[in-house]
């Protein structure tokens, strides 16, 4: 029984020292200081990196350019775009890495150095109408096939004046893809 007694009073002591231990203030921990400004909070319409515009359209600098699977080297290859012009929406920012995607929604994330703000639009109807002047009723100067890439010049809200194998002619943005369709290009 003087043992039970002995092993009380020493619980009885350890509670009363616990207690005391949590009366007393500890102080919090501050976060280190460090010369870096705070990370700049991104809106989903604008790129972190550039400022401009998400999505935006762009087009292929050079004949090939690695698609990965996430912005950086050691990301494996998904898609390898091939056309020179070819052109491409920019949907996401990282870093020098642009998330992109064709017409046909492939795409991944690319060097941006392999990347030109040269405007370029893709012919998306077979024999699509180039017209003299933004106008159904327009002489018609060259038609165009399907997959046909050209450099876009100008657009207004319905019209684009592309230059396709130095034939210049306005044509109907349904036609084509590469330009969003409220977009005015000058």
């Amino acid at each position: 029984m003087k043992r039970l007694v002995a092993v009380l009073a020493l619980l009885g002591a350890l509670v009363g020292t616990l207690a005391a231990a949590q009366e007393t203030a500890v102080p919090e921990i501050e976060a280190p200081k460090t010369d870096r400004p705070p990370e700049k909070q991104c809106q989903p319409d604008i790129g972190c990196v550039t400022n401009l515009p998400l999505p935006r359209f762009v087009s292929l600098k050079g004949s090939e350019g690695n698609a990965r699977r996430g912005p950086g080297l050691t990301h494996r290859i998904d898609w390898v775009f091939t056309r020179a012009g070819m052109p491409l929406k920019i949907t996401a920012e990282f870093e020098n890495w642009r998330r992109v995607e064709d017409y046909e929604g492939a795409g991944g994330w690319v060097h941006y150095s392999l990347l030109s703000g040269v405007r370029s639009a893709l012919i998306t109807l077979d024999m699509a109408e180039l017209h003299d002047t933004p106008d159904d009723g327009a002489t018609v100067v060259a038609q165009a096939e399907l997959g046909v890439i050209g450099r876009i010049l100008e657009c207004n809200p319905a019209w684009c004046r592309v230059s396709l194998d130095g034939t210049r002619g306005w044509i109907r943005k349904s036609s084509i893809w590469g330009v969003k369709e409220d977009e005015v290009v000058q």
